[in-house]
């Protein structure tokens, strides 16, 4: 028989299936979606079988050297979806289908991740008299149990489960488990609120594909979520529910264990052994509900009936690495395979989202109301520009007053600021040098725990120096804010205050978000500092105090999504505030008090801020008016790059008349990783030439060596 196979290799030059014959030996295994290990050139190399019984080419075939699995890996429908990526992103056909697999199941020579065993023991001979109190007590438990973990029993005597193990009075068994346990514990189910009632039928009893859930934060959006989820579970179907933060995965895990008990969780910060134990419990239809970040989206569920993203308007939805996929694009694809509901929850939609949803494209549920019936928290913007002139930079003095009063009120309080480390960067008073990763165009971050300087792009770290490498002159300082100065100066104005920082510092080990989350909510901490990752979903009772550090960070960062995200992440911060009985302040210290989106989000005014935006981005002819692609030209040489850069613009002008093209120019972060980058925007409202425009250039130069093209066609980051 004769098989077509993708290889492992990414590379454009080989984005095509090869044929292999396949003996006798492993007909009965050889099926579409399963791996293969193949000879290609002088190397052995893995692959997937995308196609079987293809006919006997005319040229000399190789053999397949053997089949890796016994089960199928690649769906049709996850097949499908891959060929269907590779169209919209102009990824490589392979790509497509790693991004969807765990480390242990990517077609990649030379990764191994084993299966975890269990030894439990047995019982073999129950006649047999036992000699010493240890066998006796050990028999005794296996008479009991049937089947005992080995681990318990060598506890309490090594040498005695050794010897009646070697007279065959009882035997051992390797078990697989998995590597990860949810304790299923059914807890009280809260009636829904009519609001919530309202969307719950709305969602089931019409006939649309895509529904926008718009509910302020504290409307009860989970609860509407895991009301649809249990009737879906009902009629014998499956769901996803995609969350932006890890740090939400393992607080709406710990809610929904209270409901449902067939539930699986993927996301980046599990182990490689623990992601492939989840994804072969999906795969094997172990589980009914499956929870997780933006690759969950990919879960092999055969029969799902609804897919849930929460927080939809997250940028953290957008892959930014090849293939440059959407969150969105792709549950839209599973939905119409599956037949499924799609549900979009915010309290502060994206801008497409939500002219969508006016358009009718989307079907608008809204939640209108807490589900406390308390108001939304009452929100006070703090002129820094004042707070300067009293020599306050970082904590205005109604700040510091409020947290003091909030803390003898035996409360929590939230702070954010969208910055870690401890400064923005290391500059020289005398000369003006700034400490520079030598690999990026990108100043390094000031970590003063570690003593190191730090770039956020390649990892770069060096120590910090005493003379400034310039002028020699010990006049090196910290400019800008970052967390852990904020944390030390807390821990100066309110020393008596249990104080937790949370960030990409303090999360990057395993397990580290569940552990802070727990400890805040346990009330073993006063007062939480965070980055944006603490300004969605997270729901803590005791917090009736939020602090917003600087709401500046985001807002000049030169993007045209910047109000917007601004705004989304003032509304997000301040809906954790008063979630509970008590009522809710939010202090939100600012240079640019009157801001438009500074100015919305005091009044928790979602529809005047969509206003507002949709005129300014009608203007300016940006989304949802107007579609962005951007081609990335990238490479070791500067000069070749733009020179590339200037024949692709001239390329692009003639051939898409129905687009404006804008640039090349150097993008935002115009070098990383030694690597640099220039970019070409294209604006359009309707182009049909565009993606055979785009391919014909992939095509020509997917052989060159000096320069990459990278596509995205809904760029999030510029």
């Amino acid at each position: 028989m004769y098989i077509e196979v993708i290889i492992e290799i990414t590379n454009q030059n080989v984005d095509k299936t090869f044929t292999y014959f396949v003996n006798e030996e492993f007909l009965s295994l050889a099926q579409v979606g399963v791996r293969v290990e193949v000879p290609f050139q002088n190397r052995i190399l893995e692959g997937f079988i995308v196609q079987v019984n293809v006919e006997r080419p005319e040229y000399p075939v190789k053999e397949i050297i053997r089949i890796l699995d016994e089960e199928v890996i690649l769906t049709d429908e996850l097949l499908a979806l891959a060929s269907y990526m590779r169209k919209v992103t102009l990824s490589s056909y392979i790509s497509c289908c790693q991004t969807m697999l765990p480390k242990a199941l990517k077609a990649k020579s030379g990764v191994n991740v084993g299966r975890k065993y269990k030894k439990f023991i047995l019982l073999v001979d129950d006649t047999y008299l036992p000699r010493g109190e240890k066998q006796i007590e050990i028999l005794e438990m296996l008479k009991e149990t049937p089947s005992i973990e080995k681990q318990v029993l060598t506890r309490i005597s090594a040498s005695s489960v050794k010897t009646l193990l070697e007279k065959g009075i009882i035997s051992e068994i390797s078990e697989e488990v998995y590597r990860k346990e949810y304790g299923f514990t059914k807890a009280k189910k809260y009636p829904l609120t009519e609001s919530q009632k309202q969307a719950v039928f709305e969602i089931e009893h019409t006939e649309d594909n895509i529904y926008l859930l718009h509910g302020v934060t504290g409307s009860g959006k989970t609860e509407v979520y895991m009301q649809l989820i249990e009737d879906v579970l009902k009629t014998g179907r499956q769901a996803i529910l995609l969350v932006p933060e890890i740090s939400l995965t393992e607080q709406i895990t710990e809610r929904f264990t209270m409901r449902f008990s067939r539930i699986a969780v993927l996301h980046s910060r599990l182990s490689d052994g623990e992601k492939y134990d989840e994804y072969r419990r999906i795969a094997r239809g172990e589980v009914d509900v499956v929870i997780g970040a933006r690759s969950a989206c990919f879960a092999p569920l055969k029969n799902i009936g609804i897919i849930i993203l929460d927080e939809e308007h997250s940028s953290s939805f957008k892959q930014e690495n090849n293939p440059k996929y959407f969150t969105l694009d792709i549950v839209r694809k599973r939905g119409e395979y599956h037949q499924a509901k799609v549900v979009l929850g915010s309290a502060t939609p994206s801008l497409e989202s939500f002219a969508r949803a006016k358009k009718g494209v989307y079907h608008l549920v809204e939640l209108p109301y807490r589900v406390n019936q308390k108001p939304l928290p009452k929100v006070e913007i703090v002129d820094m520009n004042e707070e300067a002139k009293k020599g306050n930079f970082l904590f205005s003095n109604i700040l510091q007053e409020k947290i003091a009063f909030h803390l003898s009120q035996n409360k929590q309080i939230m702070l954010l600021l969208n910055r870690r480390g401890y400064s923005s960067f290391i500059t020289c008073k005398n000369c003006g040098y700034v400490a520079k990763c030598p690999n990026c165009d990108i100043s390094l971050t000031f970590h003063k725990a570690d003593g190191v300087l730090r770039c956020h792009y390649c990892g770069y770290i060096e120590r910090v120096l005493k003379c400034c490498p310039t002028c020699h002159e010990e006049s090196l300082s910290n400019m800008g804010t970052g967390t852990e100065k904020i944390e030390e100066k807390l821990v100066h104005l309110f020393p008596s205050a249990r104080i937790l920082r949370m960030d990409l510092d303090t999360t990057s080990k395993k397990g580290a978000h569940e552990k802070i989350i727990k400890a805040f909510k346990n009330h073993e901490y006063d007062i939480l500092l965070g980055t944006q990752m603490i300004a969605k979903g997270l729901d803590f009772p005791l917090v009736t105090l939020v602090g917003v550090i600087s709401a500046d960070t985001s807002l000049h960062i030169p993007d045209f999504r910047s109000s917007e995200e601004t705004f989304q992440l003032l509304m997000q911060v301040a809906g954790r505030s008063g979630r509970s009985d008590s009522e809710g302040e939010v202090y939100i210290q600012t240079f640019n008090p009157d801001h438009y989106a500074i100015d919305y989000a005091k009044h928790h005014d979602y529809l005047g801020f969509f206003e507002k935006e949709m005129e300014i981005r009608r203007k300016l002819g940006y989304p949802p008016f107007y579609f962005l692609t951007t081609l990335r030209i990238q490479g070791k040489d500067f000069l070749k790059c733009q020179e590339e850069a200037s024949k692709i613009g001239k390329f692009l002008t003639k051939q898409l008349t129905s687009s404006l093209i804008l640039g090349p120019s150097s993008a935002s972060v115009s070098k990383v990783n030694h690597i640099y980058r220039v970019q070409i925007i294209i604006k359009y409202k309707r182009e049909e030439k565009l993606y055979p425009a785009l391919t014909y250039l992939r095509n020509h130069y997917k052989a060159n060596t000096q320069v990459k093209l990278e596509f995205d066609f809904f760029p999030y980051h510029f």
